[in-house]
């Protein structure tokens, strides 16, 4: 089965994980906007693609044999005070290879052998992009309109996030470029994956390329959106569950989806989310996924049960799912929570 996930950063690295307890064939298609920490420094002072949310994609998708070492020292952080302190090693490799091999496709292809990666990474764009959002809340007057650019300044603003758009760095006014090779993914996939992650920053970004959106149209992929277990303080702070499949749609109006995985617990007003689902033409997977210890982070072990059903894979996927099942392994039992309302966390 092939699988394409598209996002970046900690929700990524979930879906990655959960994917690749379900096939081998797996595609990481990642953000290239992030413009803080050790990937905004390299981005500012090279000229490269930000680094970061690819490295994250390598190692959660890094060989557990030989490749778990280069995993663990591709996610190693310099400390100290001096000019390293805070960069990440693989950060620092992924920029020595952009610099040697200038194609960030062939980098991320080094990197997956030396890692043993199984699967593939790739970036949305061969180019850094930009974030551009239209905030309100941030004057006097609540619904005054502001525009904010920047990942982090987008991620962190205490206003309300109404629309995002994508610029290139190099030519604002131009429309930002798809990696040919991330379009024929998910043209060619089984299953397409968006979310769990930042929902503005991560996941509607790729949504904001046309040529990724339209391969995202096109693909006659099973396409599931998972959401998050709880909403971003600053970015979608006070957003429900339901309300993120509208801002959704309203990115992209011509994009259907087949299922949205939840966590039950998650979702105080169940009966709304599966309206909103069906609104993208989609049905609505509960599942509890929740990490141990972790309300906001996904299991990937549970995950992965989770869209077994939402692929229709197994004896335990619903009947009411009419479209065609995927050939794989039969998952364990996914026992759908109870309906009384819980607390949105």
């Amino acid at each position: 089965m092939r699988a394409v996930a598209l996002g970046g950063g900690h929700g990524l690295q979930a879906t990655l994980g959960a994917l690749r307890r379900i096939t081998d064939d797996v595609t990481a298609v990642v953000t290239v906007a992030d413009d803080g920490g050790s990937s905004g420094r390299l981005r500012r002072e090279l000229n490269l693609l930000p680094p970061g949310d690819l490295r994250k994609a390598l190692a959660a998708l890094a060989d557990d044999g030989n490749g778990q070492l280069w995993s663990r020292v591709f996610q190693h952080r310099f400390g100290g005070s001096g000019a390293l302190a805070g960069h990440a090693v693989g950060n620092l490799v992924l920029a020595g290879l952009l610099e040697v091999l200038g194609d960030p496709v062939a980098v991320l292809d080094e990197a997956r052998r030396l890692l043993g990666v199984r699967g593939r990474v790739l970036p949305m764009s061969r180019e850094p992009l930009d974030i551009e959002a239209d905030v309100t809340g941030l004057d006097e007057d609540a619904a005054a309109v502001r525009r904010i650019r920047g990942q982090v300044a987008v991620a962190t603003t205490p206003g309300q996030v109404q629309r995002v758009r994508l610029l290139r760095a190099d030519d604002p006014g131009a429309v930002p470029r798809a990696c040919p090779e991330a379009v024929r993914a998910v043209l060619d996939a089984d299953v397409v994956l968006l979310g769990p992650g930042s929902w503005f920053t991560s996941v509607l970004p790729h949504l904001m390329v046309p040529e990724l959106q339209d391969a995202l149209v096109e693909t006659a992929a099973r396409r599931v959106v998972v959401l998050n277990l709880a909403p971003q303080p600053g970015e979608t702070a006070g957003f429900s569950p339901e309300q993120h499949l509208h801002v959704l749609a309203g990115h992209a109006p011509r994009l259907r989806v087949d299922a949205v995985v939840a966590d039950r617990s998650s979702a105080p007003t169940p009966d709304r989310l599966r309206r909103a689902a069906a609104e993208l033409g989609g049905r609505t997977v509960f599942a509890p996924v929740t990490a141990p210890g972790s309300a906001a982070r996904h299991d990937p072990e549970a995950l992965a049960v989770a869209l077994h059903r939402a692929f229709g894979i197994g004896p335990d996927a619903p009947g009411a799912d009419d479209a065609p099942p995927l050939s794989g392994p039969s998952p364990a039992a996914v026992t759908a929570e109870g309906e009384e309302d819980t607390p949105w966390r």
